[in-house]
């Protein structure tokens, strides 16, 4: 027995000295500040961006490629389980502490800030430094010189046309709702950018096949279609959301992968590599991703021409308009049959959905976003630099 105590106490793991106890502790801060330091230097985050974090997140999408399920959301639940039992530890610990509570707290605490601080300071690296290097626009030379009225008109028409041409091609079930494949549109995602690339040969990178969610529920309820995280390098797509947005939100999400940045940005991308791909799906997709956009700007400045777009719908893609509308606004409530937890849930559902956005918008204000969350539909300055040379 007295042997085996002995074992036991050169199995113990030793604590680490305190100066590297402290250098593990400090790292992560000094990484975080120098990031903030030196995020106004352009040319500093181009070259962290492009030649250093970029391999990275190529490699980790690599990596995560290999598994069929999504390791952001698997790691970020272990995450979760693991913070629940630590608070509940720490609780515990703290109770029975006695005289050392304050000391007993403050170093837990310590551990769950040093945590978050390197996940932060590696976020900021591989993806917050992206929005402080020169964007998409900037390295294409695509400049908006501003726009009459007529023209964001007829640009408008140009992609309602195009929308009430394709939607009917769409396979659909016997309510008239669209219908096409899943899969199919998951697997066809590999070869969409090879038009596109032609003009912008840096959207010619290599890709990886974008993940359903497991969580779809929760993007759902948040409102939101797809994620890309630059951690695991992973592409996510909401299954939940319509089908006939999901092809050009998987391009979206592509596109953050193959290093564009800003949300405006990046739709900016799906649309135009949706359109000019050889599939059909994914071409109506962008086409109805960019109608979207282009009536919302057009809504603001000349109603009557709106009004017009909206009555040439054909019943095919005012289907897929409604069917997009409804979805949405049945993410807001709750429905159980029961009063009383219909009102309860349906609170909590609002609270999670102002919370997320709110968060979500400050983040992008914060790293040069100015527009947050309405930067998702500045991509119409982009269409009208990019197509009005065209129909000159």
């Amino acid at each position: 027995m007295a042997v085996l105590q002995k074992k036991m106490r050169r199995l113990t793991i030793k604590p680490l000295p305190r100066a590297v106890y402290i250098a593990i502790c400090v790292f992560p801060a000094v990484l975080t500040i120098l990031f903030y330091v030196l995020r106004s230097f352009t040319d500093v985050m181009d070259f962290v961006t492009f030649s250093i974090a970029a391999p990275i997140r190529m490699f980790l999408g690599m990596i995560t490629s290999a598994f069929p399920f999504s390791v952001m959301e698997v790691l970020l639940t272990i995450l979760g389980i693991c913070l629940i039992y630590y608070i509940v530890k720490t609780v515990k610990l703290t109770v029975r502490g006695r005289g050392r509570r304050i000391k007993i707290l403050l170093k837990r605490l310590l551990h769950v800030g040093v945590l978050a601080l390197y996940i932060w300071g590696a976020f900021c690296w591989m993806w917050n430094a992206g929005y402080f290097a020169r964007g998409f626009a900037e390295r294409n030379g695509i400049v908006f010189q501003g726009a009459t009225v007529e023209k964001l008109t007829d640009l408008t028409w140009m992609f309602a046309d195009r929308a009430n041409e394709l939607a009917p091609q769409m396979r659909r079930d016997a309510d008239g709702r669209f219908a096409e494949d899943r899969r199919e549109t998951f697997a066809a995602s590999g070869d969409i950018f090879a038009n596109i690339a032609q003009e912008f040969p840096e959207l010619g990178g290599r890709t990886f096949r974008p993940k359903p969610m497991i969580y779809s529920w929760l993007m759902s309820r948040t409102g939101y279609t797809g994620i890309y995280f630059a951690l695991t390098g992973e592409a996510h797509i909401n299954i939940q959301a319509p089908g006939h947005v999901i092809p050009a939100t998987i391009v979206h999400e592509l596109a953050h992968q193959l290093g564009v940045f800003a949300e405006d940005e990046a739709n900016f991308v799906a649309i135009i590599a949706s359109i000019q791909s050889d599939n059909i799906v994914y071409q109506y997709s962008g086409y109805y991703l960019g109608l979207v956009y282009l009536l919302n700007a057009l809504h603001n400045v000349d109603r009557d021409a709106w009004r017009e777009v909206h009555y040439s719908f054909v019943p095919e893609l005012r289907r897929d308009w409604v069917d997009n509308y409804e979805f949405w606004q049945s993410q807001r409530t709750v429905d159980t049959g029961v009063v009383i937890i219909d009102r309860v849930l349906t609170a909590a559902t609002e609270t999670l959905y102002d919370a997320v956005n709110t968060i979500y918008d400050g983040f992008l204000k914060a790293n040069d976003q100015e527009l947050g969350l309405q930067s998702y539909g500045a991509c119409v300055d982009l269409l009208l630099a990019y197509f009005l040379p065209r129909a000159a």
